[in-house]
């Protein structure tokens, strides 16, 4: 299989899962509807808002046109390879966490080995579905396993800082991909418009807060008005309904009275200044700078735990949770990686 018939057939998933949004028949229209409406049955977090994002999202970048043009960054792809065996370790914290590492071991010619999250295997397997339907090659080059798995050549993994040690000690002899907690910023400068601050909610609510992508630390200049920011937010109050977020909502606010701390309460949503970046689900930490250089030193200073940061110079507002094929997690080039496993003597 070429790259061309690769880049087609992950077009095809594109136009399929951009097809059934939009409410258009086929072959798997009624499978993605029924799992858009019925995840949150088994993972409370995957509301059927949340699945469709990610469905959308996904559906959105795979284009004829951009996967071309990411493609055409790596000369290499259209050269016969010997495949290599790509596991693969999937994250659940939210919908298809794991898709853009399964597309850059298929799109790049290599057969993929994964273990899925249990909490999100049946849109991973929905995804395999559709592309071994479209170009049938492809059913070789999958295997999908929620247990243990084994015969890879290349690991690439994903979980949190506590699950990086397992998986150090586990995969640590193979060449890997190995990531770590990381989280995302916001930096303001107070001249941002209404629009600007609504699509900033979008990057701190989307998924609950749950994904790396998602803004847990908010850099505002010194005496900046938070209420008019907040103000911006009210169409987003509905998610305080969903129990598990209410939940989290509830205790942090206990702790913050208990512990007599500081903070700001819109009623869905708990505001802390912080030094941290790591702000629990339902709480939203924020610091002042003193200039753009202090900001910069801090991002320096931080770089190996921020996975974006939105604001003027950086990601637009709103678009945080919505990843270019090239934006690769943790700045780590996952095909480049790939190619030079492929490196005749690297294995």
């Amino acid at each position: 299989m070429n790259l061309r018939t690769r880049i087609s057939a992950f077009s095809s998933l594109g136009e399929t899962l951009r097809d059934a949004l939009a409410g258009k028949q086929t072959d798997f229209t009624d499978r993605i509807n029924h799992l858009i409406e019925a995840q949150h049955l088994k993972n409370p977090w995957f509301t059927p808002d949340n699945v469709r994002m990610a469905i959308g999202a996904i559906g959105g970048e795979l284009t004829q046109e951009n996967l071309t043009r990411w493609c055409s960054a790596y000369p290499s792809l259209d050269t016969a390879i010997k495949p290599l065996n790509a596991g693969v370790v999937m994250a659940g914290n939210i919908p298809l966490a794991g898709f853009h590492d399964m597309l850059c071991v298929l799109i790049s010619g290599n057969r993929l080995i994964t273990r899925t999250s249990s909490k999100d295997n049946d849109l991973v397997v929905l995804i395999s579905d559709i592309i071994r339907k479209t170009d049938p090659e492809f059913s070789s080059m999958i295997t999908i396993t929620e247990g243990t798995f084994s015969g890879f050549d290349v690991i690439i993994a994903t979980g949190s800082d506590n699950s990086s040690r397992y998986f150090e000690y586990y995969f640590g002899k193979y060449p890997h991909i190995i990531r770590k907690n990381r989280n995302s910023i916001a930096v303001l400068d107070g001249s941002e418009t209404t629009a600007e601050l609504e699509n900033l909610g979008t990057d701190i609510f989307s998924y609950f807060g749950l994904g790396c992508r998602n803004v847990s630390k908010l850099y505002i200049p010194a005496g900046y008005d938070l209420k008019k920011m907040i103000s911006c937010w009210n169409h987003f109050s509905g998610i305080i309904k969903y129990n598990k977020y209410a939940n989290n909502y509830d205790f942090h606010k206990a702790v913050f009275l208990v512990n007599k701390d500081k903070f700001l309460d819109t009623g869905y949503l708990l505001m802390k200044e912080h030094p941290g970046l790591s702000s629990p689900v339902a709480v939203l930490y924020y610091e002042a700078y003193r200039s753009r250089e202090a900001f910069k030193q801090i991002t320096k200073q931080n770089s190996d735990k921020i996975q974006c940061i939105t604001g003027r110079e950086y990601v637009p507002f709103g678009k945080a949770q919505m990843p270019a094929l090239w934006d690769y997690a943790d700045g780590v080039d996952t095909i480049e990686f790939l190619l030079k496993k492929n490196s005749p003597g690297i294995l």
